[in-house]
C-alpha cells in the first residue's frame, strides 16, 4: 500500500507499506531532473552515515542501482524513519543534537575530493549585484504600490521591501570584514525541514545534496540562528550559541574563525536574498501562502541580527576561545 506523503522540490514521496515492513519512496517526476547529482546525493547520505549520522539507507535494486527507471516511473526507495519536523524552533536538546550531527557531517566530508575544488557558487555569493538587488526591490514595490485594492501583504512588501532597501548598502562593508572563511563540501541544506525528531532525539538527516563547497559558516550559521529561532525565541543569541557549542563537540578542528563568522554568513545569507516576496509578485508559487509568512519571518530575523551583530559576534568568539 502506497500513502502520499508531503513532496520534495524533485520528487512525490510516498509512505510503502510491504506486509510488516515500512519503506520510504522517492518518485522522480520532473523528467529534467539530474539523475547522476541525485545519485552523487545518495552517496553522500550513505557517507554521513558512516560518520555516525542518523540518516535513512537507501535500498539498491538486485542489479545494485540507488536509481531506477522502469516504464516511464523512476524512484529510490529507502528505509523509514521515524519522526517530525520542527516548524517552531528547536528546543536547547534539539539544538545540540542537530550541532553534533552537523559537526559530524563537517568532519567526514572535509577530506572529500570535491572539497578542494573551485566553487562558482561560492564566488558570486561573495560578490553580490547590489545595484540589481536594489532594482528588483524597487520593482516588487512599484508592483505592489499599483495595486488598486492593496491586501494585508501587499502593505506589508511596501514596508519591509523599504526596509531591506534601506540597509543594502551596508552589505560590501559587512562582506569586506569577513575573514579568510573555510569552504568544503557540506550537506547542502542543511535546515529543520530536514531533520526528523522523536522528542528530543534526531532520528535521521534527510536530503543532502550532491558534492560542491562551500562555506562552513554559512551552513553552520543558517541552523544556529535559524529565523524560527531568531524571530521566536527571546534568547536567541544563547540558543545559537548553544548549538554552535555542540557542533565544537564533534568538529574540534574547525577554525575559529568560521565560528564568530557564522552569523554574520547568516545575515548576509538574509539581505541578499528576497525569496518569497519575489515569487509574491513576479512568479507566485503552489505554495505562496507559506513563501509570504517566510519571507516576512525571514526579513523580521535579519533585522534582528543585524541589530545584534556585535553582541552574537562577542557570544560567538567566546565559543571559540573556550573549546
Amino acid at each position: 500500500m502506497l500513502e502520499r506523503i508531503p513532496a520534495g522540490q524533485v520528487t512525490v514521496n510516498y509512505r510503502a507499506l510491504v506486509g510488516d515492513r515500512v519503506f520510504f519512496v522517492k518518485q522522480y517526476w520532473n523528467t529534467e531532473t539530474d539523475l547522476a547529482a541525485e545519485r552523487e546525493a545518495i552517496e553522500q547520505t550513505r557517507l554521513a552515515g558512516l560518520h555516525g549520522v542518523p540518516v535513512a539507507g537507501v535500498l539498491p535494486s538486485i542489479r545494485g542501482d540507488t536509481i531506477v527507471r522502469q516504464g516511464g516511473i523512476t524512484v529510490s526507495v529507502w528505509t523509514w524513519k521515524d519522526g517530525e519536523t520542527v516548524d517552531d524552533g528547536l528546543d536547547p536538546a534539539q539544538q545540540r543534537a542537530a550541532g553534533r550531527a552537523l559537526g559530524s557531517i563537517h568532519t567526514g566530508f572535509a577530506g572529500h575530493p570535491a572539497s578542494f575544488g573551485p566553487s562558482a557558487k561560492l564566488d558570486r555569493w561573495l560578490h553580490p549585484d547590489i545595484a540589481e538587488l536594489d532594482a528588483t526591490a524597487g520593482e516588487l514595490q512599484e508592483i505592489a504600490g499599483r495595486r488598486r485594492r492593496r491586501d494585508a501583504f501587499d502593505e506589508q512588501a511596501l514596508r519591509t521591501l523599504a526596509e531591506r532597501r534601506a540597509v543594502l548598502h551596508r552589505v560590501p562593508e559587512l562582506l569586506s570584514e569577513l575573514p579568510h572563511l573555510t569552504a568544503q563540501v557540506l550537506h547542502g541544506d542543511y535546515s529543520p525541514v530536514n531533520l526528523l525528531f522523536q522528542g528530543d532525539e534526531l532520528t535521521a538527516v534527510l536530503d543532502f545534496l550532491p558534492p560542491d563547497p562551500f562555506l562552513i559558516a554559512y551552513e553552520l550559521g543558517r541552523i544556529a540562528f535559524d529565523p524560527r529561532t531568531v524571530v521566536l525565541d527571546e534568547d536567541w543569541i544563547a540558543s545559537g550559541t548553544n548549538l554552535v557549542s555542540a557542533y565544537v563537540q564533534t568538529n574540534p578542528k574547525v577554525r575559529a574563525d568560521d565560528i564568530t563568522a557564522c552569523a554574520r554568513v547568516a545575515l548576509l545569507q538574509l539581505m541578499t536574498s528576497l525569496y518569497g516576496v519575489r515569487q509574491h509578485y513576479l512568479r507566485p508559487g503552489l505554495l505562496q501562502a507559506d513563501l509570504d509568512r517566510f519571507w516576512l519571518l525571514r526579513h523580521a530575523a535579519s533585522q534582528r541580527l543585524l541589530t545584534g551583530l556585535g553582541d552574537v559576534e562577542s557570544a560567538l568568539a567566546r565559543v571559540a576561545h573556550h573549546r
